[in-house]
Order: structure tokens, then C-alpha cells, then sequence
């Protein structure tokens, strides 16, 4: 499997964008603020220079290094006596947590929010906002979840799983498609939906800095960073932030230069100062 996990990786992400796709244009929660043509080849487009910036850096997928640990006994959970299924569950809930946790972090320092502030920048909120991140960013994540692979000892298996589930709801839970109310609470229980995720992308900071989860909802509720919904409303509330308001700032030349430009506003956690 791991010799033919780029092609595995591929079809699926593939897969989930197009059915994702589709179902929110049979079922569209908001009115598009712009047309996909001028979206969509951009947001893809950093994505798949995300890949091959990866690629190029690290030699080796976030499994592979899971292998090489689960051979070394690098970790916390490679060195417990407990039965391969839960090891494989404890993993994939413990990178998940760790991922919220770095959410916050790019939300908490104004440099790292500069990064991570492209993602938000998005003007309109469907499934391609959810690949729409800054390469700096996903080098940094990548570096930042091999280290916490090799002290929690997470087995390739349980890598698997998480990589698939966040990879998946990344694209379901940015998506601008309408969930029954009914079907929405019992979902997020589970799940962070996308009525859930969209609070994260409003233009007001105290909702901007809530709702981190990606895939689990549980840590926002329990470190108290969840917030139901926004306050405008779904259908009225204002996606993005306050910088980067012109249609050009879709394109993926200034995508790429907005952590240089501007101030950081007032987004970043530690500096509501607005400088």
C-alpha cells in the first residue's frame, strides 16, 4: 500500500472533491459572492504546488515515517502493551487534538497568523477553501505532525486513518452546502459540519478565533472555543477578513505574497491590538 499511496491519496482526494462538489450544488447553503472560474483554478492550483512542495522537502510521507517508528519503538504508544486496535484509535483522536491544537497556535501568533491568514482570505466559502492553505504553512504542519508521530509513537495504520478523515472533512466541512437543521445537531456531535466550520470564516474576530476543529468537535467544546453560530446568520454573514477585499486578491500570485503585505489586523489572538 505504501508504494502506491500517492495514487490512493490522489483518486480519493479526487473522489471526495467531486461528490463534494456536486452536493453542495444541489444543496448550496449561501449565494456564490464569485464564480468558480475565478475561484477554483487558484484555490486548486496552491494545492497542488502544496504537494509537490512537500514532496520535494520531505522524502518520505507522514506513513512512512509511522513505519520507521513503529520499527525503532520511537514514542509513546509503540512502547504500551495494548492491542493493536486501540493503539490505532488512540492515534488517530491524539493527532487530531494535536492538529486543533496547532490551529490555535496559527490563530494565537502573529507571524504564523500572517501564514495561515490566506486560508481565511478566501472571499466565498465552498470545498475548495478547504485545500486553499499558504505552502508555508503546510511545510510547517508537516514538520510539526512528523514530530508529534515520533513522540506519540502513532502506528501507520492509525496515520492512515487520520490522514484519510482529515483530508475528507477539510474538504465536507468547508463546503457551501445546506444540512438539514435536525441532521446538523445530531452530525455535530461527531463531526464538525460545515454550518459548524463556516462560524470559523466570518469576518468578525471573536467568531474568526472559534471553532478550530477540523474534523473532531469535542476539543472546541471542552477548551471552550466553540461557538454555535455566527451572528448575522448564515446566509448574511461575511466571509473573509478585512484585508484582501479585491476580487484580485483570488489570484494565486497574490495569494502567495499576502503573509508580506498589510498589517495583521486584529485576527491574531495575542495582538487585538490591531497592529
Amino acid at each position: 500500500m505504501i508504494a502506491h499511496e500517492a495514487a490512493i491519496r490522489l483518486i480519493a482526494f479526487g473522489a471526495v472533491l467531486a461528490s463534494v462538489a456536486l452536493w453542495e450544488s444541489l444543496a448550496p447553503r449561501r449565494e456564490r459572492a464569485f464564480a468558480r472560474r475565478l475561484r477554483w483554478p487558484n484555490n486548486l492550483g496552491v494545492a497542488a504546488l502544496n504537494t509537490l512542495l512537500v514532496r520535494a522537502i520531505f522524502p518520505f510521507s507522514a506513513v512512512a515515517f509511522a513505519l520507521a517508528g513503529e520499527s525503532r519503538r520511537w514514542g509513546l504508544l509503540n512502547n504500551l502493551r495494548i492491542a493493536a486496535a486501540p493503539k490505532i484509535v488512540a492515534a488517530a483522536i491524539a493527532l487530531d487534538f494535536a492538529i486543533y491544537l496547532q490551529h490555535v497556535m496559527f490563530h494565537a501568533a502573529p507571524a504564523l497568523w500572517r501564514i495561515h491568514r490566506m486560508h481565511h482570505a478566501d472571499l466565498d466559502f465552498d470545498v475548495t477553501t478547504g485545500v486553499r492553505f499558504h505552502p508555508g504553512e503546510i511545510v510547517l504542519s508537516m514538520a510539526y505532525k512528523l514530530g508529534v508521530i515520533a513522540a506519540l509513537g502513532a502506528s501507520a495504520a492509525g496515520v492512515i486513518i487520520f490522514e484519510a478523515l482529515l483530508n475528507a472533512t477539510s474538504m465536507f466541512n468547508h463546503a457551501n452546502l445546506r444540512l438539514p437543521a435536525r441532521a446538523d445537531s445530531i452530525l455535530r456531535l461527531f463531526i464538525v459540519t460545515p454550518d459548524m466550520h463556516r462560524v470559523h470564516h466570518s469576518i468578525a474576530i471573536a467568531e474568526t478565533n472559534s471553532n478550530f476543529g477540523f474534523n473532531l468537535p469535542w476539543w472546541d467544546w471542552m477548551l471552550g472555543t466553540y461557538r454555535a453560530q455566527p451572528a448575522a446568520g448564515h446566509a448574511r454573514m461575511t466571509i473573509g477578513i478585512e484585508q484582501f477585499r479585491e476580487a484580485r486578491e483570488l489570484r494565486l500570485d497574490r495569494m502567495l505574497t499576502q503573509p508580506l503585505r498589510g498589517s495583521t489586523g486584529g485576527y491574531a489572538i495575542t495582538r487585538g491590538d490591531g497592529e
